[in-house]
């Protein structure tokens, strides 16, 4: 893709995210902001946490955003005994006697890993490390992962029985944590008629593999302000506890603050939602607007914020404040 200038460029992923959300629309009902941080999450080159109850339609979601996007998908159904060669793939003897590698459903462009807590951290640690090096190493061999990769992993928030809870070091590498709601009653009516019906809407692709990570690369390349960058810091050093910078809530209700890579997501996701919103640099709105599905699974509450039923959600707000 060429174009005269980068504010040129920006203008037409305006026009494009527009044309990705009206595709969308066809298939799923509602859930504007699920649907634009999961494009967040895309964009800046990040991977989401979607945690619901069942039957809210995560994976029709995904599969959606792959047909728009023209990416490869792949649905990994985590179980107990899912093993991490059933992820990244295997060695196998083939009829000339000789080793070949048969990949596994982890080289695709887009992974819905569903119900990632459901199976042992043996299994979720090849994913992960997947997610953070985007490779693959069998038999002392390397496999790139194909760019752009996007993983969407989901967690079931009421059902916690036979499951291996992520360890917070795991869910850093997370961009976003992103919660999906039940629908409004109007939405749940529109829900019911489109599902119950013959009528199917197929949508259209409105981005290839080359022209997402050429605004992937784009959004990078947004400038920020030193006081937008200031803020964002500032912001995860106040949730550090018994720290100078700690906010006295922090100290009162949290065991553990969130660490850099926090501030990163920050601001790179504080570029995404400007470019979305067809800002050429993102202000401190910005990163407000991101605060909470970057800082929510980074903080670690304790016994005083269970006791006095403080949500994290609330220390995130009165950080904010």
């Amino acid at each position: 893709m060429k174009f005269n200038s980068d504010v040129e460029a920006l203008d037409v992923f305006v026009e494009k995210y527009s044309k990705l959300k009206d595709e969308i629309s066809k298939v799923i009902v509602g859930q504007d902001e699920v649907i634009k941080s999961l494009f967040i999450t895309i964009f800046s080159k990040g991977h989401g946490l979607l945690v619901g109850v069942p039957g809210l339609a995560k994976t029709l979601m995904v599969t959606t955003i792959s047909k728009v996007l023209g990416l490869t998908y792949s649905r990994i159904q985590f179980t107990p005994d899912l093993m991490p060669s059933d992820i990244i793939g295997t060695e196998i003897l083939d009829e000339t006697r000789k080793f070949r590698f048969v990949k596994g459903p982890v080289f695709a462009n887009i992974i819905l890993a569903d119900e990632i807590n459901r199976t042992p951290p043996k299994t979720q640690s090849a994913l992960l490390e997947a997610m953070q090096e985007k490779s693959v190493t069998v038999a002392g061999n390397s496999y790139p992962l194909q760019e752009p990769f996007f993983v969407l992993a989901t967690q079931n928030p009421i059902e916690q029985e036979g499951t291996y809870p992520l360890p917070e070091a795991q869910l850093d590498r997370f961009m976003l944590n992103i919660w999906l709601d039940y629908p409004s009653f109007n939405e749940e009516i529109d829900i019911v008629k489109y599902t119950t019906s013959e009528s199917f809407a197929e949508p259209k692709v409105v981005l290839e593999r080359e022209e997402i990570i050429f605004f992937q690369n784009l959004i990078r390349k947004i400038p920020v302000p030193d006081n937008v960058l200031q803020y964002a810091v500032n912001l995860v050093a106040k949730t550090r506890p018994n720290t100078p910078e700690a906010h006295p809530w922090a100290n009162d209700y949290l065991t553990w603050g969130a660490g850099p890579r926090a501030s990163q997501f920050l601001i790179i996701g504080a570029k995404c939602n400007a470019a979305i919103n067809g800002k050429y640099s993102p202000d401190i709105e910005d990163v407000q607007a991101v605060t909470i599905p970057i800082l929510r699974h980074r903080l670690i509450k304790n016994y005083k914020a269970e006791a006095d039923g403080i949500r994290i959600r609330d220390i995130i707000n009165e950080l904010v404040k």
